[in-house]
């Protein structure tokens, strides 16, 4: 690189939700900033186009989430980038507002995304996987990073003063679990499902408890009537996920400040306490739903949708044309032989590592006493003096922030604190000396 590349205040890496909404938060900041404050940024993304957990658009299946918790409106309720916006301009207001819901489908939210993703790509360049981070010098503190990336059109670098990484969570498998033909984590249940070798599916087995399990049985069943479907976990049965009122104010912008301000046993009481907002629980309409069509398949001798509660799989084995698995009841001890045409593990997500991206510059970012990343309130990494250039997550920030760390509830809010903190450290930079800066 030479004294022409550009350098931007700031390359965010990856662009789903989170880093969305942080675009979103940079075009507005910068509709009102002075020329010389506006703020540079630019997002890679491996994916082509932009795309949001595409394998469990499941037909019928609604968010978690009010659409008021959009990339927005918790930060600006008159933006133009919110979901009455996007209604409005899709021709669908009036008729959303006559269907007298809180939750739209995932199909429409996702659709209400590609949009909002549409009104800034301008910020994006798609088709560009990050490779490395690496120092843009070799003497003095890191003031800038080279963000490396390759495409379709061969390598290529971009320099920044600051990153926002936002890669998203790693789909979860069983240990010596690898994803094939017949053997399917829930993120690409849809895709998979398309491409499924049977046509004319005898059984699934689904692996998990939370709410993509139950959606996953629910589709297969409505979807294969010839077809069993066994799902299998380790509780008796779903759970319900607490939606109430006052626990809902665990994902309200006011708790992530409490939570991040307290002592890391009082997070660790809080994280167990709302656990069950979010984590290995389902909807209570959906599980009424499931055990509605469970009973009457008993009432008319049937046995298609079938829960293996207090059980686990304890061995798979893929052969040409079927799924051979062992299921263990926990309680009795006695196992059970199964075949089916595919196995689908609905057993969620880990959150990625920041060092794999980081290389060399990880060890300047201070950890805690269990390893994990220190976090400031404003997201940003807590660094030694040898790294100034400013490194943010999006994500990964479960231990510092709370439970919304990885969720669209706090997506609008987090951008706008991220926003705020790049531009307050541009105006910072811009009134530093030149040689306070090395």
């Amino acid at each position: 690189m030479n004294e022409t590349t550009p350098v931007y205040d700031v390359v965010g890496v990856g662009f789903g939700p989170a880093n969305l909404a942080l675009a979103i938060a940079i075009e507005e900041y910068n509709e009102r900033a002075a020329p010389d404050e506006k703020l540079t940024a630019v997002f890679l993304e491996k994916q082509p186009a932009f795309g949001w957990h595409r394998g469990m658009l499941i037909p019928d299946a609604t968010m978690q989430v009010s659409f008021l918790k959009d990339l927005a409106t918790m930060r600006n309720p008159v933006s133009r980038f919110g979901f009455v916006p996007y209604l409005h301009d899709r021709g669908r207001l009036v008729d959303f507002i006559n269907h007298k819901v809180l939750f739209p489908t995932r199909e429409e939210f996702h659709d209400y995304l590609q949009w909002a993703a549409d009104g800034v790509d301008h910020m994006v360049n798609y088709g560009l996987e990050v490779t490395a981070i690496r120092s843009s010098t070799q003497v003095g503190p890191v003031v800038e990073v080279d963000v490396a990336a390759i495409g379709e059109a061969g390598a290529v670098t971009y320099r920044a003063r600051n990153l926002v990484l936002g890669t998203g969570l790693v789909p979860r498998l069983p240990e010596g679990v690898s994803s094939s033909e017949r053997l399917w984590h829930s993120s690409e249940f849809l895709h998979r499902l398309a491409t499924l070798p049977s046509a004319d599916p005898r059984r699934f087995v689904v692996a998990g408890a939370g709410q993509s399990a139950a959606e996953i049985a629910d589709h297969l069943h409505r979807t294969y009537e010839n077809a069993e479907v066994v799902a299998v976990h380790t509780r008796y049965g779903y759970s319900p996920a607490d939606d109430s009122p006052y626990a809902n104010r665990i994902f309200d912008p006011e708790a992530v400040g409490l939570y991040h301000g307290a002592d890391p046993e009082v997070r660790r009481q809080l994280m167990d306490y709302h656990r069950n907002t979010n984590y290995g629980v389902v909807d209570m309409d959906l599980i009424e739903e499931l055990y509605r069509r469970s009973y009457q398949e008993k009432v008319r001798g049937e046995r298609r949708l079938r829960i293996m509660g207090a059980s686990r799989l304890t061995s798979v084995e893929e052969g040409a044309d079927e799924v051979r698995v062992t299921v263990r009841n926990l309680a009795t001890g006695e196992s059970e032989a199964l075949t089916a045409d595919a196995v689908v593990y609905a057993t969620g997500y880990t959150e990625p590592d920041p060092a794999r991206l980081l290389g060399g510059l990880d060890a300047a970012c201070a950890r805690d006493e269990d390893g994990r990343l220190r976090v400031r309130r404003d997201y940003r990494v807590e660094t030694g003096p040898e790294l100034e250039a400013g490194v943010y997550l999006m994500g990964g920030t479960e231990h510092s922030h709370g439970i919304t760390a990885n969720l669209l509830s706090m997506a609008a809010v987090r951008a706008g604190e991220i926003c705020d903190s790049l531009a307050a450290g541009r105006r910072s930079d811009r009134r530093a000396p030149v040689a306070a800066r090395g």
